[in-house]
């Protein structure tokens, strides 16, 4: 498809999906990066059910230069434009024996780097010394997602399920949803693919149950100025 029909997908549904932005080898050189990471710091979260890496690009820089290809560039800059930046990054390691699962729930916070009392920011968490608030509303709709796979990613090994449009409704909370009108759309990816979703998308995803690993690189972007003084935690020019 074009990059027009992309942009189509997006406006109207809130994701795509994308297939071969990154060749086997070029994904086998970023599994091989994250392997050699030192995996003792506290941004390493390590369960038998899943395996995370907060502020993923901080905590393995190296992966930078394998993620930002001249194909990935290309596909962000058709679809988006220029003036967006980097403002998190996530690694997900779902085992292929895990029972871990996340229900319905929009991407609704940021992280920044301290707290600081504005109008319009909150609720505030704090999460291994990792400050997310939920901002207002423009910037949660300007913001967009990429979730690059590092496996074949289907219904059997935890691929998420979305509700197509419901990124255009605002703050819209699961237990309202009403399966009468919405629909459910699972979304398979291929090793090498990546999907790309807006945060206000409602999604989900299931326990695996086929005993294939699901790793994924999750990185969110931005166009968006924070008033002073909340800055980006994850900020990458």
């Amino acid at each position: 498809m074009s990059g027009r029909t992309y942009q189509q997908e997006m406006a109207a549904n809130g994701f795509a999906v994308i297939e071969n932005v990154f060749t086997d080898k070029e994904i086998d050189i970023l599994i091989g990066i994250i392997e050699r990471a030192d995996s003792s710091n506290e941004t390493f979260r390590k369960t038998k059910d899943l395996f995370a890496i907060r502020q993923f690009l901080k905590e393995v820089p190296d992966a930078a230069h394998a993620i930002f290809t001249p194909g990935l560039n290309a596909v962000v800059k058709e679809l988006f434009g220029t003036g967006y930046q980097v403002v998190k990054s996530i690694y997900f390691d779902k085992p292929g024996d895990s029972n871990w699962f996340v229900s319905y729930h929009q991407d609704l916070t940021i992280s920044v780097k301290e707290k600081a009392d504005l109008p319009g920011f909150g609720p505030w968490t704090v999460k291994q010394q990792q400050y997310a608030v939920q901002p207002p509303l423009t910037i949660l709709e300007s913001n967009f997602t990429i979730r690059i796979h590092l496996d074949d990613t289907d219904e059997q090994n935890g691929a998420l399920r979305v509700v197509p449009g419901s990124h255009n409704k605002g703050i819209y909370r699961p237990e309202t949803i009403d399966w009468d009108k919405e629909t459910e759309v699972s979304c398979k990816v291929r090793k090498g693919g990546m999907m790309i979703m807006r945060p206000l998308l409602l999604h989900a995803s299931s326990r695996t149950t086929n005993s294939n690993k699901r790793r994924v690189i999750h990185i969110e972007f931005s166009n968006q100025e924070l008033p002073a003084p909340l800055q980006w935690s994850e900020l990458m020019q």
